[in-house]
């Protein structure tokens, strides 16, 4: 795996796992603790009320959820 990503063109990198990786992150808003849903390039997707809710939300799709900190 790692020879194909030192093979890969910027554009190539920039789009590895768009369909298969969806990134979670907390995210304060108003006193609540919501959870945001990022693609793999960072796209701001979804927002969820909470973690089980985000992560249902991204199998549902047949990706990976992943956890940013």
């Amino acid at each position: 795996m790692h020879a194909r990503a030192r093979a890969m063109t910027g554009a190539e990198l920039r789009d590895w796992g768009l369909t298969e990786v969806a990134y979670l992150r907390p995210l304060p808003y108003e006193g609540a603790s919501l959870v945001a849903i990022y693609a793999a390039d960072g796209t701001p997707v979804a927002i969820a009320e909470d973690e089980a809710s985000a992560v249902d939300a991204i199998l549902e799709q047949d990706m990976v959820p992943t956890f940013l900190h």
